[in-house]
């Protein structure tokens, strides 16, 4: 009984401690570049770094390479020790013929950043003969510091392995808070005032400069230097490197200290709960740590999680162990004690217990054990409840939830039409947001299939990352779609703002996307009526957009792929992440370039204006796919020549349409009612706006090519087909 009972708290510990896995970066941001893992508060990324801490991550023909300030390679990045090695070039002098010298020194300037040498881990490393090295150092304080490495060597038999200490090799500690470093070389001979009283009469410098043509010296990690007479007869020192030395750096988060950090909530870095500040030992600052019992990332939300010091083996129990949150329980079982000379060893007694004691202390342990069990889980069931709320409350403000409640109460259809879910009532739509339930998923988010309590099928689109950018674009199409009601335009039903990425509630569209029918395999596509009444819809939706709504408003994304088809092939025009509302009397506004290669608009492009007549051109590529089935090439350099657009153009302008046209619609339509349509798209797709027509004109020459309809006989629509 009590053998079950511990394992059944040691299982249940176990579950709830390793629930969170430990995060590294903020969502959405790279964690690696090569072998290095990048943890924040360092990052790659835009927005993924605290200043200062913000790093370039290089392709090359090794891999990925990771650089610090755009020179400094990084080799590791040490969270724990708030600590980074880093490559440092090292510095040479070598001689030619004749005693000629060529050298080359390096420079590390660490004083506009937040990191310092590692006087503790460092040493100036300099191996060579006939040699002076000159040191110079500055401290966070600007104080300098100069010291001189002297290298000597009167024949090659005076090197002694391992041994550093003047002869062909030179170790030297640097002061602490060092920020700045560079060497300088300067040679000593027979002839050299400076360097004359070091040697006696018979030193021959030509000799040295012999067998040992070049010195190298470098600020280096001392553990991983182990000085070799190689070094100092042959180019081994700088080639096993490849010209490069690890160095340790100390780093601290700002100049405060912990006290005055913790007055600032909202630059304090150690935002886990679990975390701890620790003052710098050298300098102002201070860096973060996680709690003892906990490991992770301090500088994240959450991102210290206990350690499971029964797993993993850093206990002293030869008991039964059970991990609790911060440390562990080490109990011994019924018939033992623990062992007062050995913490976590037990020991059973020599003398015997009556059967009776035995049985009453097990039931009582057993009792007391089953009672801590519950005590537990009530209390990390509460505890999670809490935390869950927490999280919540946080996301709902995060996610703009109070500006989205005064929209959707600002008026009474408004209020009718949308509402915030709960995350509950979501999770039962999606059965837990089930993979089965996937539609589709994109470079913005993935969509779920839905069912409401009131038995309502919806569309549930679940952003990827929780970027700022990614919630405004949230924002912006719950904004736009409240201000909506169109038959040819998808439903907003509402929102969730209970997580850390806001899901957006839709009607739901059953028969996929235009581009899905429009460019399948094989001979068929949808037939000519379908495609002009599409084609019209679409206008109107755009139209409505444009001039009917209570704003004028741009879609900025119409594309193929942002046309919904129901079961009867009726269009639906959606996706308003990239849309912008404008007043009315508003012709167009400037803005950052957003939208699809391809069926961007050109003047857009290359002015960053955003009018109503981008619109006009992306709907004119939509006509121009209607027209031929063809597909745009989504590239950059499509804008204008070399793509189906360019081709379109050219051949209406030299009225050759039917060159171009899809064949299956040239045996359907009438040959006039196909030329006004081209000509038409062919105006949409003007480089100058101010040539383009007006979406209400288009909208209007569409509704009256499709009042002819009725003159010709034509197949009938696959629409009117199913019906």
């Amino acid at each position: 009984m009590f053998w079950l009972l511990m394992f059944l708290l040691h299982v249940v510990l176990a579950r709830f401690s390793a629930a969170e896995s430990l995060a590294v970066g903020k969502p959405g941001c790279r964690t690696k570049c090569g072998n290095v893992e990048v943890p924040f508060p360092f990052g790659i990324d835009p927005g993924c770094s605290l200043e200062g801490f913000n790093l370039t991550c290089r392709q090359n023909a090794e891999g990925n390479t990771l650089f610090f300030n755009g020179k400094f390679e990084v080799l590791e990045i040490l969270l724990r020790s708030s600590q980074v090695r880093m490559n440092n070039p090292i510095s040479f002098q070598c001689y030619q013929l004749e005693n000629s010298a060529y050298n080359l020194t390096s420079e590390l300037n660490l004083t506009s950043t937040r990191f310092r040498i590692s006087h503790v881990h460092n040493r100036l490393v300099a191996v060579g003969c006939n040699v002076l090295i000159y040191n110079t150092m500055v401290d966070y304080k600007n104080e300098e510091y100069r010291t001189v490495c002297v290298l000597v060597c009167y024949s090659e038999e005076s090197l002694v392995n391992v041994s550093c200490f003047g002869i062909g090799c030179c170790e030297s500690a640097i002061p602490p808070g060092v920020n700045y470093h560079t060497v300088s070389f300067g040679s000593i001979s027979d002839n050299d005032e400076r360097g004359g009283c070091f040697f006696a009469s018979n030193f021959d410098s030509w000799t040295v400069t012999n067998f040992s043509p070049c010195s190298y010296a470098v600020l280096m990690e001392a553990e991983n230097f182990s000085f070799t007479t190689s070094y100092v007869t042959t180019n081994d020192f700088w080639q096993s490197r490849n010209g490069k030395a690890p160095i340790l750096m100390d780093w601290s988060i700002s100049d405060e200290t912990c006290k005055a950090a913790q007055r600032n909530k909202k630059n304090y870095a150690c935002v886990s709960r679990n975390s701890v500040c620790r003052e710098q030992t050298i300098g102002p600052g201070y860096s973060c740590n996680c709690s003892e019992g906990y490991k992770g990332n301090p500088y994240l939300v959450d991102g210290c999680q206990d350690i499971d010091e029964c797993a993993d083996g850093s206990n002293i129990c030869s008991g039964i162990c059970v991990n609790i949150p911060g440390s562990y329980i080490c109990s011994c079982p019924p018939g033992s004690h623990n062992d007062p000379n050995h913490p976590g060893a037990c020991y059973r007694p020599d003398h015997k217990m009556s059967i009776g004691i035995t049985i009453a202390i097990g039931v009582s342990a057993g009792a007391t054990l089953l009672s801590l069990v519950l005590f537990i889980l009530v209390l990390i069931r509460r505890l999670q409840i809490r935390r869950n709320e927490k999280l919540k409350q946080k996301f709902f403000k995060q996610n703009h939830g109070l500006l989205l409640q005064r929209l959707i109460s600002s008026t009474e259809e408004t209020g009718n039409r949308m509402k915030i879910f709960s995350l509950e009532e979501l999770e039962k739509a999606t059965n837990k947001f089930d993979e089965a339930r996937i539609l589709g998923s994109g470079g913005h988010g993935t969509v779920y299939k839905g069912i409401l309590s009131d038995l309502r099928v919806v569309a549930i689109k679940r952003a990827k990352t929780m970027e700022q950018s990614e919630i405004d674009q949230f924002i912006n199409e719950v904004v736009i779609l409240s201000q909506i009601n169109h038959r040819n335009v998808v439903k907003l039903y509402g929102c969730c703002l209970e997580t850390e990425v806001p899901l957006l509630v839709n009607e739901f569209i059953s028969n996929g996307t235009l581009s899905d029918h429009l460019h399948v395999q094989g001979k068929n596509s949808l037939p000519w009526t379908d495609r002009l009444r599409i084609a019209l819809e679409t206008a109107r939706a755009i139209s409505y957009l444009h001039s009917a709504a209570s704003m004028s408003i741009f879609h900025r994304d119409i594309k193929c792929s942002n046309i919904l088809l129901d079961d009867y092939l009726t269009a639906k025009l959606s996706d308003f992440g990239a849309s912008k509302s404008v007043e009315i009397d508003q012709t167009g506004i400037t803005t950052v370039i957003q939208g699809t290669y391809g069926y961007l608009d050109p003047e857009y492009y290359y002015t960053g204006r955003l009018t109503e007549k981008s619109d006009v051109y992306s709907f004119g590529v939509i006509l121009t796919e209607l027209l031929t089935r063809e597909k745009v090439y989504l590239t950059r350099t499509s804008l204008e020549t070399g793509s189906l657009i360019a081709r379109f153009v050219k051949v209406i302008v030299e009225n050759r349409p039917f060159e171009i046209l899809d064949s299956q619609i040239v045996e359907e339509a009438p040959k006039e009612q196909l030329e006004e349509v081209a000509i038409l798209t062919e105006r949409c797709l003007r480089l100058r706006g101010e040539e383009r027509p007006g979406m209400k004109e288009v909208e209007v020459r569409l509704e009256v090519i499709w009042g002819t309809m009725k003159d010709f006989v034509h197949q009938p629509s696959r629409r009117s087909q199913e019906l």
